[in-house]
């Protein structure tokens, strides 16, 4: 009787599925669309990464760069990410209910000459897989509902960033529980600061947050001491206890303290290992000129044990569990910035000290060079664990997704093994 049934309802509902697939596949014209978007809603857990044989780094021929390689494209180059927009500076992170689906989020490019300086600005975003080694849409490329912030703290040769309107340059990223987005917009206390919300009230239908948790709502983060009339570039990181802080920069001294859910910070804590951080700092990054030069904070931030994931002895602790973050160095040059980007650890305990940063800066596999100095810019943005569930740490044989800008317009992503960036790191202890 059961088998009877059930063979008359799939009389009903089958052609009523081929028809919506059909109907599908006819408004939308990328056919792995539909395939791809289906598999995520009914939980496929095929793996859309090929199985590719590892390509260890390599020193690039004028042995000033360590060569990286992706993990799963055909000829290890990076791969573009689609959003059939122009959108540049990205995120990848993992979907937390479908399978092998990630958000990918960017800033929607602006003719910097159509409008002047009254602009606005939108992140954009989707649901994206990888089909065909390139990250693509599943679904609709919409705006992340990042409410705009009133200005009018700005003067000089900044009054015009009060004509500024929506958030700039996201970071999104996993802490040890959820996902949460950093960017730039007015701020309530200097010209342009640095904002934080929880990143599932951004996404309409896909999560459901507790609407009393911390940074439901967009929240200006606070600096202790001495705030510039620009404040960008910030990263979060969570100690070996979880609890969260905020590292404002790198160079040339170093500045973080502890964030409250309310935005505002304790004390300044870089103090406590200023002086063997900067000589850690001095030693491998390169030597500035006055000026066309600077270092800068990039990515946020994960924790890492540096050893693989499962093996017998691989139990983190204080002595192999680190804070990673990406850094770059940038030139500007014939007026075309370039970004070379150095890995930094840092202990996950207090007082956070430097542990090693890289000799060499990394150099992704299918960026080119040019005549003279010049090469593609690209500008790192977010380095997250690709797999769902990993969230903020993860081992050194898992993947991470980096997300870059191409020339401020275009995006793309690396997929690497983790132990990957770390080749040749200095470390500061040395002597």
């Amino acid at each position: 009787m059961l088998v009877r049934d059930l063979r008359r309802l799939l009389l009903v509902v089958g052609p009523l599925v081929v028809l919506v697939l059909l109907a599908a596949s006819l408004w939308h014209p990328r056919t792995d669309y539909v395939r791809s978007r289906v598999g995520a809603l009914l939980g496929s857990k095929s793996n859309p990464w090929p199985a590719r044989p590892h390509r260890k780094p390599t020193l690039t021929a004028n042995e000033t760069h360590y060569e990286i390689y992706s993990a799963s494209t055909a000829d290890g180059k990076y791969f573009d990410i689609r959003f059939g927009v122009d959108a540049y500076n990205p995120n990848i992170i993992p979907h937390q209910t479908f399978n092998n689906t990630w958000h990918v989020v960017a800033q929607l490019w602006n003719d910097p000459h159509s409008n002047g300086f009254a602009q606005e600005f939108h992140e954009v975003g989707c649901l994206a897989q990888f089909v065909n080694d390139a990250m693509m849409c599943i679904g609709f490329v919409q705006n992340v509902s990042i409410e705009p912030t009133p200005g009018g703290k700005c003067e000089g040769d900044i009054t015009y960033f009060s004509l500024n309107v929506g958030p700039h340059d996201a970071r999104v990223f996993y802490g040890p529980d959820y996902p949460l987005t950093i960017y730039g917009s007015n701020s309530g206390f200097t010209c342009f600061g640095m904002w934080i919300q929880d990143f599932r009230h951004l996404v309409e239908g896909e999560y459901k947050p507790t609407s009393n948790g911390d940074f439901a709502a967009g929240t200006e983060i606070h600096r202790p001491g001495t705030i510039r009339p620009v404040e960008k570039n910030y990263f979060l990181f969570w100690d070996k206890e979880n609890v969260m802080h905020v590292h404002y920069d790198i160079y040339p001294k170093r500045g973080f303290a502890k964030l409250e859910p309310d935005g505002s910070t304790g004390p300044e804590l870089a103090t406590a290992s200023a002086e063997q951080d900067e000589k850690c700092l001095n030693r491998y990054l390169p030597k500035m000129p006055p000026e066309l030069e600077s270092i800068h904070q990039a990515t946020n931030s994960l924790k890492i044990t540096l050893c693989n994931r499962g093996e017998k002895d691989c139990e983190p602790n204080d002595s192999n569990t680190f804070i990673l973050t990406i850094i770059q160095h940038k030139t500007f040059y014939d007026f075309h910035g370039e970004y070379e980007p150095y890995v930094v650890l840092f202990r996950q305990r207090a007082p956070f000290e430097l542990y090693a940063i890289s000799k060499k800066p990394l150099w992704f596999h299918g960026r080119k060079r040019y005549e003279g100095r010049r090469t593609d810019m690209f500008y790192l943005t977010s380095v997250n664990w690709r797999d769902r569930g990993v969230n903020y740490h993860g081992y050194l044989d898992d993947v991470v997704l980096l997300g870059f800008g191409v020339e401020d317009k275009n995006s793309a992503g690396l997929d690497v093994v983790a132990g990957d960036l770390l080749v040749d790191m200095g470390f500061c202890d040395e002597s």
